[in-house]
């Protein structure tokens, strides 16, 4: 998880093992879902309160939106 304003730039630096220990430290290379806001602020705050939930409920709100899982990165272009 995380706020950019290029999503896009961010996703393809993760596909290349950089731009957060995280994704180089587990191989994360597929964009499965996210979330598009007018204001940083509301970006930071919707993180923020996700970051807290339990595992549970953060695959169930991915797996809502995409439950196969497909890359969507393909999408952004």
């Amino acid at each position: 998880m995380g706020v950019t304003t290029d999503l896009a730039g961010r996703t393809y630096a993760h596909r290349q093992g950089k731009g957060s220990e995280f994704t180089a430290l587990y191989g994360v290379k597929t964009l499965v879902w996210y979330e598009t806001y007018d204001l940083v602020t509301d970006a930071i705050q919707r993180e923020s309160n996700i970051k807290h939930w339990p595992r549970k409920w953060k695959l169930d709100l991915f797996e809502k939106e995409n439950p196969e899982r497909i890359d969507l990165y393909e999408s952004l272009s």
